[in-house]
This record gives C-alpha cells, sequence and structure tokens, in this order.
C-alpha cells in the first residue's frame, strides 16, 4: 500500500492559462525569440530563480542517455554555450556522439524551450575568456573536481580544493584547465512551448532548412 501522506502524481494537475503563441508573434529569428523569452524569464523574479538553468541531454556512443541541469553562459546565432569538465560524463559522451538536447524550464511562465543540435567545443580563446571572469572559488573548483568520477569520501574533494589553493594563493592568477571548456549546441530545431487550457499547448518550431541561413516555422500538435 502507498503512503497516504504521499501525493498521488496521477492526481496531481495544473491547468495553463496566462499566454499563449501564435505565429504572428514570433521574431523574424530563433535567437531573437530567445532572447526575449529569456529577457521575460529573468525578470520574473522569485517564480523563476535560475533563468539559465536547463537540462542538458547527452546519449553515449550506444545510445545510453543521460541528462542533468547545467547553466547557460551565452547563447548567439551559433548556438548555446554552456561549460564543463570534458572528462566529465556530458563531455564525453558529446566528444562520443556529438549531439544533444537542451530544455529550458520556466514552469512560472508556463513555457519552456527545446533545442536539439549538434554538440562541438568552443574555441580555446573564448574558454578562456569566460574562465577569467569566473570568481576565485569556481575557477579553483574546476580544477579541484574530477566531475562524475568516484571519490571515496568529500574529505577527498575539500583536500584537493585545499591543496589547490595553496598553489595559487590570492593574488595568483588561476590558470583555465586543459580539461575544462565550453561546449555549443549547435541547433537544428528551436521549439517554443507556451501552456494552453486543457492541455492544448501552443508549439511553434523554428527548424534549420537546407541550408545553415534558412530555417522555417512549424506548429507543433500538443
Amino acid at each position: 500500500m502507498p503512503d497516504p501522506a504521499v501525493p498521488d502524481p496521477a492526481g496531481l494537475r495544473q491547468g495553463y492559462h496566462t499566454g499563449r503563441l501564435e505565429t504572428d508573434q514570433l521574431a523574424a529569428t530563433w535567437v531573437e525569440q530567445f532572447a526575449r523569452w529569456f529577457a521575460d524569464a529573468s525578470t520574473a523574479g522569485e517564480g523563476v530563480p535560475e533563468a539559465n538553468a536547463a537540462v542538458f541531454a547527452t546519449a553515449s556512443a550506444d545510445g545510453r542517455p543521460s541528462a542533468r541541469t547545467v547553466l547557460l553562459k551565452g547563447f548567439d546565432h551559433r548556438g548555446f554555450v554552456i561549460y564543463t569538465n570534458y572528462t566529465s560524463r556530458k563531455g564525453r559522451e558529446s566528444a562520443e556522439n556529438p549531439f544533444g538536447s537542451l530544455v529550458f524550464p520556466w514552469y512560472a511562465l508556463e513555457r519552456q524551450v527545446v533545442v536539439i543540435g549538434a554538440v562541438e567545443r568552443v574555441s580555446r580563446a573564448e574558454t578562456e575568456r569566460y574562465f577569467a571572469s569566473r570568481p576565485r572559488g569556481s575557477q579553483l573548483g574546476a580544477w579541484a573536481s574530477h566531475q562524475s568520477q568516484i571519490i571515496e569520501s568529500r574529505d577527498v574533494l575539500d583536500a584537493r580544493a585545499a591543496e589547490l589553493t595553496a598553489r595559487w594563493p590570492a593574488g595568483t592568477p588561476v590558470p583555465t584547465p586543459p580539461f575544462w571548456g565550453g561546449l555549443r549546441l549547435v541547433p537544428d530545431t528551436v521549439e517554443f512551448w507556451q501552456g494552453r487550457s486543457n492541455r492544448l499547448h501552443d508549439r511553434l518550431r523554428y527548424r534549420r532548412a537546407s541550408t545553415a541561413d534558412l530555417w522555417v516555422v512549424e506548429r507543433l500538435s500538443p
């Protein structure tokens, strides 16, 4: 018997009534449309605490998927950029099977954006510029964490951090780790999803056509 104190997921329902999305409302390009919605999410206050948070899905060479929450650190017409340890699971999978998806879940706005495309590494110069802008603790953390690898205890991680803090004391520049850098998701499709009543949501998708500069807009059934 299920614990009566645990809500039944099948019984949880919320209606969506705050907006609609029509083709004539869309910007000329996906990047302009994303910028509009990202601005809305960024100014939504506590309802959207981290507007740049997204779920990044990858798959291994044999097709086994994995997903995790990441933080978007840049976007333009080339795609969406995140940063990671290249030896992490997402880093390895992006090298073995260079395709992925990002989902931006802006629940308070009853919106989501779903991006699917190829994954490539950003230039080393771009990685180093971003790394230099990070807080010092995050710079040291990038060196300390052998991301996705098993460790015996938290003490191991704390010991590495202490060692690195001694190696590069305050006032000493922290170099960019050679195993760390940016990944760019180059979109083939960018879907804008707006919740509507009765689960008849609006789904409008920009899809890359036969050339890199040609995109078409399609409405998808919910």
